[in-house]
């Protein structure tokens, strides 16, 4: 892979950085299994974090075995979604953070971004207190300190990262592995009851705990988990054709199986253990100090707190690696801003650290208990804005091709969602309906507040769900011979119903048409009108080639200053996307018989807008230029704004505005 395309896939320092060994090369099913096995397992670990001891032990302690069942639904629901997000960034190439910038428009992919780093903070405020617990409960380090302390952990990661993707795994899967020892050793001392064990398998849910139980949900389906998963499976180097694609998700598929059902085990000796030790005694556990605390004298042992210690360390350890690198993809898949590993590690860090610092050191350290069970409910709260975009890209036969899920997927993944909303959806009625008819002022006023923040949110996961499905109706979909490989060909290739093309029969004599373009949802559209054009000037008689002038401005504050000059991440991404576009287009055009009839240039500006697509067009001796008009709406996009209209006055020739 070239140094240009390497800065612009998911996590570049490993992209495809492990090897596979061929089928035919004596590369046995165990073998080829070990090789993609990785993923899942990094992936596994944020359902077992912190977050999830704060919810299996309250569920455990106050409920008993009766939320087992939450647990096994939680597990099912993520092979379900997390093999989605697997076969989403092997099929397409892209993680899912970029599959919603490509496809949904720039104000809805900042949207979810936000929404997005409000969950790897809430995610990452679990781990920062389950690692200064940890080291409060080993050490004797008071939790304040230890929230601080946890903010060195980022040169372990730097230092983690170093040694390359396979060794990673290596470290990830002996903590894993240390955390499940520890609590086959727990379930051991504690004896549970075998009958009540299953017993907890059988779906039952009283109104007291809906908050767990949606705790557990949002602690164990965790949405940065989904980002996560469609850019690690991109480390393995395997053949990108159809059959090649069609083994790695048959082999991702076993490794999510594997990795998050020992997931679910971990989670299940959790509360299992809280139910035998703490429910069983009438232990009401409010902190997972007093869960450490107390194992010791109900178990008659003090090795049954030394290993809960051992197991919470390692547990936030490992979570905290797994969040660093979702937050790093996260960013750089919605805004294609690439920060230093560190610096990005330092700003997750502080997110996390600056609530848990101020509730601490507020209210003591008896809040830390309830602020681990309210960071799963914002984990959970923010599943519904990751799981339905998923949902709609992998549905998708243009996106997917011959991969897009099959309609019995389908219809479990929107049940899937239809169970996360409507939890969601009922947590939220019964806690607004609570602090809406307090007497505490307080209380309240918050639930005021809240309210119209609740109904945006609820409004704009309607409009998330329902886009896809607008954008159709407006633009007739492309044949389902489109094979989804092409990271442009989505943008490129021939619509359903191809025979009615009115602008094909439109007979002209333009020889140079330009095609203005941003990187926006309107360049499809631009593209179809440039090349529809083209191909009617093409078979007309004449004797002239007809040249297509692909026109992108960067508008980046280094591009302004320094001009062609400018190295930034903007430029060199335009570069990119230009030169996409412009062996599709090559392509296509072999393809069809045109190659020598039709041909494509691109020229990129840098600086304004309007400036640079009057100097460009000039340049280019346009005759058409065909240009998108998104409407006044304020970004500095190319085509946002006013640019349509000075453009239009400050070129002598015709130039066709695409809605």
């Amino acid at each position: 892979m070239s140094e240009q395309n390497k800065g612009h896939v998911s996590l570049p320092e490993v992209h495809q950085s492990v090897r596979i060994p061929a089928s035919q090369a004596g590369g046995g099913f165990i073998k080829r299994l070990i090789a993609f096995g990785g993923p899942a397992y990094l992936v596994s670990v944020g359902y077992m974090d912190p977050g999830n001891w704060a919810t299996d032990l309250e569920g455990g302690a106050r409920f008993g075995y009766e939320l087992i069942w939450v647990l096994l639904m939680s597990n099912l629901m993520a092979v379900l979604l997390q093999s989605l997000s697997a076969k989403l960034g092997i099929v397409t190439g892209r993680d899912l953070a970029q599959a919603c910038r490509e496809h949904y428009t720039k104000r809805v992919s900042i949207t979810l971004w936000v929404l997005c780093e409000i969950a790897i903070a809430a995610c990452d405020l679990a781990e920062v207190l389950g690692t200064a617990l940890g080291i409060n409960l080993l050490f004797g380090i008071p939790l304040f300190y230890g929230v601080i302390i946890t903010a060195l952990d980022v040169f372990i990661l730097l230092a983690l990262q170093h040694l390359g993707m396979r060794k990673l795994e290596a470290v990830i899967l002996t903590l894993v592995a240390v955390i499940g020892g520890c609590f086959f050793i727990e379930v051991w001392l504690s004896k549970p009851e075998i009958g009540g064990i299953l017993s907890g398998f059988t779906p039952h849910l009283r109104a007291e705990s809906l908050f767990v139980a949606i705790g557990i949900l949002g602690a164990t389906v965790m949405p940065h988990n989904l980002y996560l998963h469609s850019a690690l499976v991109q480390t393995r180097q395997f053949d990108q054709t159809p059959a090649g694609k069609r083994d790695a998700i048959k082999y991702n598929f076993f490794d999510s199986v594997i990795a998050l059902n020992l997931a679910f085990l971990i989670n299940l000796a959790i509360l299992v253990v809280a139910a035998a030790v703490f429910f069983a005694h009438g232990e009401v556990v409010t902190e997972i100090q007093q869960a450490y605390r107390l194992l010791t004298p109900l178990l008659g042992t003090s090795a049954a707190s030394l290993v809960f210690g051992i197991a919470l360390l390692a547990s936030g350890q490992s979570s905290t690696i797994t969040g660093t690198l979702a937050g790093q993809i996260v960013m750089e898949g919605f805004l294609q801003l690439k920060l230093r590993p560190s610096v990005r590690r330092l700003i997750t860090r502080g997110l996390a650290i600056l609530p848990a610092v101020i509730v601490l050191g507020y209210f003591g350290e008896g809040a830390s208990y309830k602020l681990l069970l309210m960071s799963q409910v914002v984990l959970s709260m923010q599943l519904s804005f990751a799981v339905i975009p998923l949902i709609h890209f992998t549905s998708d036969k243009v996106i997917m091709g011959e991969f897009a899920s099959k309609l019995w997927v389908k219809m479990l993944a929107w049940l899937t969602a239809a169970i996360v909303i409507a939890l969601n959806l009922k947590l939220l009625i019964d806690q607004e309906t609570l602090a809406l008819g307090s007497a505490n002022p307080t209380l309240s006023w918050v639930g005021w507040i809240a309210l119209p923040v609740l109904f945006a949110l609820a409004m704009f996961l309607i409009y998330v769900g329902i886009l896809p499905y607008l954008m159709r109706m407006q633009a007739r979909r492309v044949v389902s011979r489109t094979d989804g490989s092409g990271y442009f060909r989505w943008l490129l290739a021939p619509r359903q119903h191809s025979h009615a093309q009115p602008l094909a029969e439109e007979q002209n004599s333009f020889t140079h048409i330009g095609a203005a373009l941003d990187g926006g949802p309107l360049d499809r559209r631009v593209l179809l009108r440039t090349i529809a054009m083209a191909k009617s000037t093409a078979f007309a008689p004449m004797t002239e080639p007809v040249n297509i002038v692909l026109l992108h401005v960067v508008e980046s504050a280094q591009s302004k200053l320094f001009g062609k000059e400018s190295r930034d991440a903007k430029s060199v991404e335009g570069k990119r996307y230009l030169q996409e576009i412009e062996k599709e287009i090559r392509s296509m055009l072999e393809r069809d018989g045109l190659f020598h009839t039709i041909h494509v240039r691109s020229i990129i500006g840098y600086g304004y807008a309007t400036k640079e697509l009057i100097r460009m067009s000039n340049e280019a001796n346009l005759d058409l230029l065909i240009m998108g008009a998104h409407g006044h709406r304020g970004l500095k996009d190319l085509l946002f704004g006013v640019t349509v209209s000075p453009v239009r006055h400050g070129l002598n020739i015709p130039v066709l505005i695409v809605k």
